[in-house]
């Protein structure tokens, strides 16, 4: 006999109390689970799924977090090296080295060796490494070649170590973003789940190098998951959160940025601000059309793209020479324009210098960040602003490092579109 939902029943007599007792017992149960389903309720095995992923982005996180750290002592090693001669791991400011004209040569030096790499190795570790880690999830099912874990942050860190305008956030971005690719592969996940697993990974190298763990977990999900769902934003925050954890344990605590406390003036100073932003936003556009045109130049050069990095190079030699806070990633100098420690023509000075070199190197083809020049030409730009508009409009009293701090994430934000990522990341 069938049932009303077309289903056969038991051929229990009908007055059967143990028969009626389990076909309801049944409907019960039936019932309970599609109401569970209906509202929501993850089943048994999505919940291990997650757990999983859980577990795997808390490794990840960890991974992360200590490649951070060695490609900063790598960078600090390197920077020694070639521009003080010495032996050391820690973080130095190349723009103090007294090399003389010898200077030009080291980033010729440097960049021969990254053309090496890309050529012989693999050419994915030129750039600055968001676009391919975005590339690799929209166009590649979230996989990245194994060598790039290995050779971006490598490559990365011998452009900067000798004397690149670049940032490392970028590099081991791409790198966090290969680990948690290669564990997606290696554990047999699905694409979503592998696509999950390389935001945790390029969320903990955000975290790991700048101690921003929100700032982290907002990029991934703007530049790369695309989603706001728990099963992707409890594996970041877990990887996020050990990542950072792995950067107090190893480099610390507090800000990178010591910076005073200052008055932004609102809102007598909102006038100022928003034409600071239209300012930025027009800036951005203009520095990604001139470093696409930097790129078509390199194209058409007559000679094998090896040799590409070494001509950018000179080129960031003869401005390093003479303005030797465009050379290495230049913490110190961003904190001078935060600090409004700069006059504004060392301001403007160091806007033009910073941005050319950046766009004849990067437009080379070598391989490092882009966020730590753009921060620094950003805020050489809102600082020069504020001191400006301060000459025109004497009563205005604005404070340099408050437009620096503005201007440093709105021109950011022109390139890379990540709104909230920036201002985390800013605050």
């Amino acid at each position: 006999m069938t049932g009303d939902d077309g289903r056969e029943m038991s051929g229990a007599q009908p007055g059967s109390s143990s028969t009626n007792g389990e076909r309801n017992g049944a409907v019960a149960a039936e019932w309970v689970g599609r109401s569970l389903l209906a509202e929501g309720a993850v089943a048994p095995p999505a919940q291990f799924r997650m757990v999983l992923v859980s577990c795997l982005a808390a490794g990840i996180g960890l991974v992360a977090g200590f490649i951070a750290y060695l490609l900063y002592r790598l960078i600090g090693f390197l920077t020694n090296v070639f521009f003080f001669h010495r032996l050391s791991a820690d973080f130095a400011s190349a723009r103090l080295n007294h090399l003389g004209p010898w200077v030009i040569a080291i980033p010729v030096i440097g960049g021969l060796i990254v053309g090496v790499m890309a050529k012989y190795g693999t050419p994915k570790i030129r750039g600055h490494g968001i676009p391919e880690a975005m590339e690799a999830v929209l166009v590649n099912r979230s996989r990245i070649e194994p060598r790039v874990a290995i050779l971006k942050p490598i490559s990365a860190a011998i452009a900067i170590g000798t004397g690149g305008p670049f940032g490392a956030e970028g590099p081991i971005i791409q790198t966090g973003g290969a680990v948690g690719s290669l564990v997606g592969q290696i554990v047999h996940t699905t694409a979503v789940e592998r696509k999950v697993l390389l935001a945790c990974g390029a969320a903990a190298a955000m975290s790991a190098t700048f101690n921003t763990p929100i700032a982290g977990v907002i990029l991934a999900i703007e530049l790369l998951l695309f989603e706001f769902k728990s099963r992707s934003f409890i594996p970041l925050v877990v990887a996020s959160t050990l990542a950072t954890a792995v950067h107090l344990q190893l480099l610390g605590g507090g800000p990178m940025f010591q910076v005073a406390a200052m008055d932004f003036g609102i809102p007598r100073a909102l006038p100022f601000y928003l034409l600071l932003g239209g300012i930025c936003g027009l800036a951005a556009v203009g520095f990604s059309k001139a470093l696409y045109w930097m790129e078509d130049k390199f194209e058409k050069l007559p000679v094998d793209q090896l040799w590409w990095p070494a001509i950018g190079g000179l080129g960031l030699g003869i401005i390093g020479y003479f303005v030797p806070r465009v050379l290495g990633v230049g913490y110190d100098t961003i904190g001078d324009i935060l600090n409004a420690r700069l006059g504004l023509e060392v301001l403007l000075i160091v806007m033009v210098a910073k941005a050319v070199a950046l766009m004849v190197s990067l437009g080379s083809g070598t391989s490092g960040g882009l966020l730590a020049p753009m921060f620094m030409s950003s805020a050489a730009l809102g600082g020069g602003y504020a001191m400006l508009m301060d000459r025109v409009f004497p009563a205005a009293n604005l404070a340099p490092g408050a437009f620096a701090l503005g201007s440093s994430g709105s021109s950011f934000r022109g390139s890379l579109a990540s709104h909230l990522h920036l201002h985390h990341f800013c605050v």
